[in-house]
């Protein structure tokens, strides 16, 4: 007989997936079966979805406002606005009422400003069953504390009654200990596919895209993969454009709410010609136009991890960043980490001047370039694979969890 494991997440394949839904996934989905039973309750948004399906290994029981085929702005709207606040207690009905018919060995809480309030109130009324939350946030830990102030008591209590917290990031292992965890906290990040954003492609299929970009000889491409939110600082690159000659051109893969503002901005700058707003490029295609560009940027203001950065990395781009938050774990700079070996290139946030001088030494040191870029594939291939996760994840949480019971 299978141990079964409950997790709680916000939202789960197929619809309004990001980095925790997927490491979810890759990692339930490496775990046998007949060990170890996953089941979740999520929100369901989508009155096309079913109430309960199965994913994988993942018994999926979904929950809340729903109407067909909701679009992003569609969640923001009542009344499926109102499903996050109310998934903190119907979440945490939902368990108790599964747990009656299938007796869970161990809960598992997948980010705390979503799920550790619902995990919290399970534990205080199921105290036998052991609690896992992971901390998978990216966004800025204040912010995430004035989300939270309405339930902020609870909050904590998600926190303190753990039996056991992992996170993506030292950085997010110390708020979780500034938070009131007695225990240690296990380390473990996310992994991307390196396979995928190491694959090889046929030179004309390259050129094809090199044409259509406009990219010419001599051109200087950096790209980012990021979400168009402040705490990704996009234009802060676009500023430093103004420090560069003309031949280097910024490329942007991703949507989100300040698009509008940026494109301003590169229209104030008269810098149309030089910035690339590319939209959402599917993640199949995406190590294509990575093998394009010369230098990967995202100058964050915080970040969880940061995933995007080891996708470029196994891809074979230098990396220019900050190292805010779980940066600070995989980028490691000549000169502020010399005893490291160097996988990238840091400047302070908020400092488009910096970012053009470290833009300028990927592109005119060859030596420096070549040897970060072995660097920072080699740690991202022996570090950031999803089969060492998963096994570090079943070996070193999941069965000392359940193993007691």
């Amino acid at each position: 007989m299978p141990k079964r494991v409950l997790i709680f997440s916000l939202a789960y394949h197929p619809k309004h997936v990001g980095g925790a839904e997927i490491a979810i996934k890759e990692i339930t989905d490496r775990v046998p079966p007949e060990e170890i039973e996953f089941h979740m309750v999520t929100l369901r948004f989508d009155s096309t979805l079913p109430k309960t399906e199965k994913i994988g290994n993942v018994l999926v029981h979904r929950i809340g406002f729903t109407k067909p085929n909701p679009s992003m702005a569609d969640l923001k709207r009542f009344p499926l606005h109102l499903n996050k606040f109310l998934f903190q207690f119907l979440a945490a009905l939902k368990a108790g009422s599964l747990h009656r018919k299938y007796r869970y060995d161990a809960i598992w809480a997948m980010m705390a400003h979503a799920c550790a309030v619902p995990a919290g109130l399970f534990k205080t009324f199921h105290p036998s069953v052991p609690y896992l939350l992971t901390l998978q946030e990216g966004d800025p830990i204040d912010h995430i504390k004035r989300t939270m102030r309405p339930v902020y008591p609870l909050f904590v209590r998600g926190f303190r009654n753990a039996d056991a917290i992992q996170a993506i990031s030292t950085f997010l292992a110390r708020w979780g200990k500034e938070m009131g965890f007695r225990g240690d906290v296990k380390v473990i990040p996310n992994a991307v596919d390196t396979k995928h954003f190491s694959r090889e492609y046929p030179a004309e299929e390259l050129d094809a895209l090199k044409a259509k970009l406009g990219k010419k000889a001599g051109d200087v491409f950096i790209i980012t993969t990021s979400r168009l939110v402040a705490k990704n600082a996009v234009g802060d690159v676009i500023e430093s454009l103004r420090f560069l000659p003309e031949r280097y051109r910024f490329v942007i893969l991703g949507i989100g709410p300040l698009e509008a503002e940026l494109k301003a901005q590169t229209g104030r700058l008269d810098l149309r010609e030089r910035v690339l707003f590319l939209g959402q490029v599917d993640h199949k295609e995406m190590p294509k136009y990575l093998r394009i560009s010369d230098i990967f940027t995202r100058p964050s203001l915080s970040e969880g991890m940061g995933n995007s950065f080891v996708e470029a990395m196994a891809a074979g781009l230098p990396v220019v960043a900050t190292q805010e938050g779980g940066i600070a774990d995989f980028l490691f700079d000549p000169d502020r980490n010399p005893e490291k070996p160097s996988t990238g290139l840091a400047v302070d946030p908020r400092d488009p001047e910096a970012l053009a001088r470290q833009f300028q030494r990927f592109a005119e040191d060859a030596e420096l370039r070549g040897r970060i870029v072995a660097n920072a594939r080699a740690l991202a291939f022996a570090k950031y694979d999803w089969e060492k996760i998963a096994r570090d994840m079943r070996e070193g949480v999941f069965l000392p969890l359940v193993g007691g019971r």
